[in-house]
């Protein structure tokens, strides 16, 4: 594989993780919020509805988690399995592609 495109799947990984972090911070913190407030899974939903920030925030949330993911998994298929290079990159676009599309249908079925 090109070292160039090497070079890029490694930027990406890290700078996902680096958005990731606080986003995550900030999805653990309103999730301890809403059990110590035992608010419902529709009170919560009354919260988010229509919010744009809500939908930005955890769509943002998805996208960098789905670049992210596909590509630690790609590193461990690759080091510790003896799948084919084709074989490992199909799965890692698939892996993306599902997380994307699932976590992107959850954000629009929210907001």
């Amino acid at each position: 594989m090109r070292a160039s495109l090497q070079r890029h799947f490694y930027v990406a990984q890290r700078a996902t993780a680096l958005l990731l972090a606080p986003l995550v911070v900030v999805h653990l913190v309103l999730i301890m919020i809403a059990v110590k407030n035992g608010l419902t899974a529709d009170e919560i939903l009354s919260r988010t509805r229509g919010n744009v920030l809500w939908a930005v925030f955890y769509g943002l949330f998805v996208v960098a988690a789905a670049v992210h993911a596909p590509l630690g998994v790609r590193n461990v298929l690759r080091e510790w399995t003896p799948l084919s290079q084709q074989l490992v990159d199909a799965f890692c676009v698939f892996l993306f592609l599902l997380l994307l599309l699932a976590g992107l249908r959850a954000v629009v079925a929210v907001y």
